[in-house]
């Protein structure tokens, strides 16, 4: 028998009340939208509830989408922003309470790639056109062919490829500006392979009670309904301003001078990679847009005297100077603006509060630290006198380098090595060795996470036990 499409069994639930048609739906999507909701809150028993104010709202708005609205994409985007109004809420609440209780239960997989594209992946997503989206979801979470994403989206085959290819391009360049590094075939290998697992056994008939047949539904999610069709009309209405600020520009009716913020030439501490230059450099605390937007990215932090400076560095950077924290301990709560920027903040004291004010300036951004309870892994001192882990007394040896397999520090505290493993690991580490003092370490692993963890114990002696802590978070949001 023919499968029906989408809209077709929309359709049938929208005009007759068809259960079995509702039902249809959830059973071909329930896995994408928990899957996004899991990637987003890290917390199964949470998902499942995202998952069910999903569906309620598509059953709500059954009548209302249009034969032009591609489900799968709009099931998505429903399902990052019933995510978000959860992700505020558990912010507001934990800035109460002082203590929010999240687990980080996500499955390790053995590429490790999987547990750094994870936590970004929603945001870069969210950072692409409509279209592209789509693109990326039909592709990579549906699994659908070329031909049937062109027919999807209207164009054809050799079009959908290229309409995807750049897409992919885009989202590689995205993780590329925070750190993360890979080739168009692993970032795609990767979403396919764990953007989508499989939901709970059961999930799907309770969601299909709950949104078709008006079961009970908790406070809870009755609140994240609201908070999340609040987002979708505010989204609409932002497209519609900006649509209509466009037809009003290419009318004529509006004209806009653009003043130029920073010249061709830049600032000497912005053309030249030396920090002997800043000891001629005024005092100041800037962020502008790159001089050299192709720069990889050059951070000289703490250049001489403590002087803060980046070249070419994505806003993510910028934050993290600002306020001294590693990016695995930043819970962002909007999405942070593209592109690269130079910045420089050089005054004699208040380097750092000085870059914060300039962030909100420049962003519109805040960060607040707040204390959360969560899953850790606790470094302990499993065995002494390792080869991978010896003292150093000599400060003028000090050097620190990690790349995909190696880690290798010359006096550094270990505190440095916590801070590679958590960014390794995407996990917060806990330093409980009661080691003191700076040591020589190297370590090298076979690039996936069980593998960095047991090579951590039988090179250095050291063991990475789970645990549970309070960990100071910076959570980033609008500014007032």
């Amino acid at each position: 028998m023919h499968e029906l499409d989408d809209h077709e069994l929309l359709r049938q639930y929208a005009q007759y009340n068809s259960e079995a048609a509702f039902a249809a739906l959830v059973a071909r999507h329930v896995d994408k939208v928990y899957s996004a909701a899991l990637r987003h809150t890290r917390n199964a028993h949470t998902a499942e509830e995202i998952t069910q104010a999903v569906f309620v709202i598509l059953a709500r708005k059954s009548g209302r989408l249009g034969a032009n609205v591609i489900l799968a994409a709009w099931l998505y985007e429903t399902a990052r922003l019933t995510a978000v109004t959860f992700i505020r809420s558990e912010i507001r609440r934990a800035r109460r309470e002082q203590e929010a209780h999240m687990q980080t239960d996500l499955n390790e997989n053995d590429d490790d790639s999987w547990p750094r594209i994870a936590p970004l992946l929603d945001d870069a997503l969210s950072g692409l056109s409509a279209v592209d989206r789509h693109a990326v979801v039909l592709r990579y979470f549906d699994g659908q062919s070329l031909g049937e994403v062109g027919a999807v989206l209207g164009v054809s085959e050799d079009a959908a490829k290229k309409r995807v290819t750049r897409a992919v391009e885009k989202l590689r360049g995205w993780f590329t500006k925070r750190g993360v590094t890979l080739t168009a075939t692993v970032l795609t290998a990767a979403i396919s392979a764990n953007s989508v697992q499989a939901a709970p056994l059961g999930l799907a008939v309770t969601v299909t009670a709950t949104a078709v047949k008006g079961a009970a539904v908790s406070g809870s999610t009755l609140i994240l309904i609201k908070g999340a069709l609040k987002i979708m009309a505010w989204t609409k209405a932002k497209t519609a301003i900006v649509i209509g600020t466009g037809l009003l520009l290419a009318a004529g009716t509006i004209s806009i001078t653009v003043k130029e913020v920073v010249s061709h030439r830049g600032e000497v501490w912005q053309r030249n990679y030396d920090p002997s230059l800043l000891d001629g450099v005024p005092r100041q605390t800037r962020i502008v847009p790159a001089l050299n937007s192709r720069n990889p990215g050059v951070d000289i932090w703490g250049g001489r005297n403590g002087k803060l400076v980046g070249l070419g560095v994505a806003s993510v950077s910028i934050v993290q100077a600002a306020y001294d924290i590693t990016v695995g301990r930043m819970i962002f709560s909007v999405p942070l603006p593209e592109g690269r920027y130079d910045f420089i903040s050089t005054q004699p004291s208040g380097r750092q509060a000085a870059l914060q004010e300039a962030v909100k300036k420049q962003f519109g951004l805040v960060g607040k630290r707040e204390l959360i309870q969560t899953n850790v892994l606790a470094l302990t001192v499993r065995s002494r006198n390792v080869p991978g882990l010896n003292p150093n007394s000599d400060p003028t040896s000090q050097n620190y380098s990690r790349n995909n397999d190696t880690i290798q520090c010359v006096y550094a505290p270990i505190s440095k090595l916590v801070e590679f493993l958590e960014n390794a690991l995407g996990t917060p580490v806990v330093d409980r060795t009661g080691l003191n003092g700076h040591f020589d370490m190297y370590v090298k692993w076979d690039s996936t996470p069980e593998g960095l963890k047991k090579a951590v114990l039988e090179q250095m002696g050291l063991e990475l036990v789970p645990s549970r802590g309070s960990i100071e978070y910076l959570v980033v949001e609008k500014a007032n």
